[in-house]
Formats: structure tokens, sequence, C-alpha cells
């Protein structure tokens, strides 16, 4: 392997935010009740339009389907991409940094010729723009959701790779750091309340007045409000099903659902096992559980 890639998946917190948890898990909070309202926005799994990732490959290209914003234009957005079996993509760049969660199948995403390592459902990762690499898919059904700052998304010749100063990151879904309401304030305790929620920081600064990026882990029959306090925050349902309050109809692995301003989501998790939902937020939120009946 060619040793470029963060493949280590060593159980440590990403530098640079280790300060910013430690911070939040312990300044108190206050327990006020959370807002009342619903997503601004939700699109179904089955809703999705899809379409060739890169139309110049065709019938080859792996098939995308935007989830929020508009990858073929200018500003960020967010986009389930799907391979088929055996997919497995020419060295090639991309003129936009990109990161990506897995939801279903194995993706492998790296240098041409690093050894094969498929990353599960769950694992994360970022793909740096102007770095040559490769992807390619093992699963029967492989789909990711992938999301850029800045568009349109384009896929460029291997010959145009440059450096642009950042280096990519490989995430295996075991090696993602948990935390749970005795360390983190943003999963406030209420008295009568189950407390079987849990965060994994992925990227940016927690808490900031600045987009950064989040893993909920939500065990079978949780039941609370998602709070936001910033001016956007967007959620990518990655594995089990979720009860929203407001929704027409269940919300399925790779639904989306979004919310405006300081606003509230009252949701469920309906899985046999877990729920797992990518947040994209642009400041702190909170998940308060339910008080549970007596």
């Amino acid at each position: 392997m060619t040793g470029k890639r963060d493949i280590s998946f060593i159980r440590a917190i990403p530098s640079g935010i280790g300060a910013a948890i430690l911070a939040t898990a312990a300044a108190p909070m206050a327990l006020a009740d959370p807002i009342d309202g619903d997503a601004a926005e939700i699109v179904y799994a089955d809703e999705i339009d899809w379409g060739a990732l890169n139309p110049a490959r065709g019938d080859d290209s792996p098939r995308a389907g935007n989830l929020w914003g508009d990858r073929t234009g200018e500003g960020a957005s967010g986009f389930l991409v799907r391979f088929n079996e055996g997919f497995a993509s020419p060295p090639h760049i991309h003129n936009v940094t990109y990161r990506g969660v897995v939801i279903s199948g194995e993706i492998h995403n790296d240098d041409p010729g690093a050894a094969d390592m498929w990353l599960p459902k769950g694992s994360f990762w970022t793909q740096p723009a102007g770095e040559a690499h490769i992807t390619a898919a093992s699963g029967a059904t492989n789909i990711a959701y992938v999301e850029i700052d800045e568009g349109p998304y384009l896929v460029q010749p291997e010959e145009e790779a440059f450096d642009n100063g950042e280096r990519p990151i490989n995430i295996e879904t075991s090696n993602l750091v948990w935390l749970g309401a005795d360390s983190l304030s943003w999963i406030p305790v209420r008295e009568g309340a189950a407390t079987s929620a849990e965060i994994a920081f992925l990227w940016g600064q927690p808490g900031a007045a600045s987009d950064s990026g989040y893993m909920l882990r939500l065990q079978d029959g949780f039941s609370g409000t998602l709070t936001h306090e910033g001016r956007q925050l967007r959620a990518v349902l990655i594995d089990g099903d979720l009860d929203l309050a407001g929704a027409d109809r269940m919300l399925q692995t790779g639904g989306y659902f979004g919310i405006t301003g300081q606003a509230s989501q009252s949701l469920t998790c309906a899985a046999e096992d877990t729920c797992l939902i990518y947040v994209r937020a642009s400041d702190r939120f909170t998940l308060f559980a339910d008080v549970a009946q007596q």
C-alpha cells in the first residue's frame, strides 16, 4: 500500500475536536422543553430521482440521486451513489473534496494499486480534491451517501491530479468513538427517560457555528426529540427505520430529513436493532429522550 491514507483505525478522537468534546461534556445544560416543530423537508428513499453520476461514462457510470442541493450546480449538496456488484472505477480525480458514508454493501476507496480495504455499512471516508484514486464495490447492493461543500461535482482524468494539502481518511464503522449521556451534555439525562442514544464525532468543530458532521446511534425503541440551535441540520438515515412526527410514512434506509433554523423533530427508532443517522449540523444540537410511560 502507498501509506498515504489513514487506515490504522486507532481508537482515538480526531485531532482538533477532543477539547471541544471535553468542554461540551463538562458544561451543564438547562433541560428546557424541546421546541415544537416538524422536519421542514423529507425525502423518501423510494422517491429519489436516479441519474448517471458521471454522464460521460454512460451505462458504465454509477447511479446517483440528490437528497439535498444539486451536485451539478454551485453550492453544497448531498446525494446517494449506487454501485453495481463488482464495480471498479479507473483511476481518476475530483475537482472538489467529498465525504462518504457507506449505507449498504462494501466499498473500497483508495490510491490506485492499494490493497483492497472494504468498508462496510456505517463506515466513513473522505476524498480530497485532486488526489488520484479508485472506487470499487463488492456487495450485491452497494449504496453510499456522498456530500460536498461546493459544486459542481466533477470526475476528471488522473493526469490532472494535484495536491490540495488535505489527506484522505478511512474510518471503519467498528472504530467510531461513541459518547453517551454519561460523557456528553448533548444527550441530556431527564428523570425517568431512556438514555439509549450515542454520538460519534466525524469532522469539523463540534458545537461551533459552522458545519460539522456526526453519527447518531439510537437503540431500538428510542423515542425523543432532536433540537437544533443553528441555521440548518441535515440528516440521512444510514441504517434502520425512523418514525418522524409529521411524516406521511416511515423513513427507511437512505431517506433524508432536514431542519431549518431553531426547530425540533420528534423521532422514534423503529428498527429491530439500532438506527444509525448521519447528521450535518451548522451548530450545536441536543437529543432529548422521552420520559418513559409508567
